[in-house]
């Protein structure tokens, strides 16, 4: 694994993961998902999450499956994106009172969407770099 590529495309994925959320959960959707409360604190941790998503799919993509193109970044992505996107709302539905199938449909989407891109550009970037 070069450390490189992993730490660029890391850190960029975080960054577009983190533009991604807002877009989607801050804007198109804002009145479809609760906001949480707006603090520096709790957009800190929202950062850190994407930051350590972005992270997640470059060690994938850097370390196990050397992915260096958009589209197999993509297609990854997408596949990575079903998945969390899944695990994230059945346990949302078990646990969390008042949990709608409907809106973690809509989650389950999303996530597909964003992961795809972020997926997309983590990829476009190991291929810059050089595997």
């Amino acid at each position: 694994m070069k450390t490189k590529n992993f730490l660029v495309s890391g850190i960029v994925g975080g960054i577009v993961d983190f533009l991604l959320g807002w877009l989607f959960y801050g804007i198109i959707f804002k009145n479809v998902f609760p906001q949480p409360e707006e603090s520096e604190t709790t957009m800190l941790f929202i950062f850190l999450g994407c930051l350590t998503f972005g992270l997640f799919v470059a060690y994938i993509y850097t370390k196990w499956a050397q992915i260096a193109t958009a589209a197999t970044g993509a297609k990854a992505g997408a596949i990575i994106g079903l998945f969390i996107g899944l695990f994230y709302n059945f346990f949302n539905l078990a646990m969390i009172p008042g949990a709608e199938i409907q809106l973690a449909a809509l989650d389950v989407g999303i996530s597909i969407v964003m992961t795809t891109i972020i997926g997309a550009v983590v990829g476009a970037i190991n291929g810059k770099l050089g595997e």
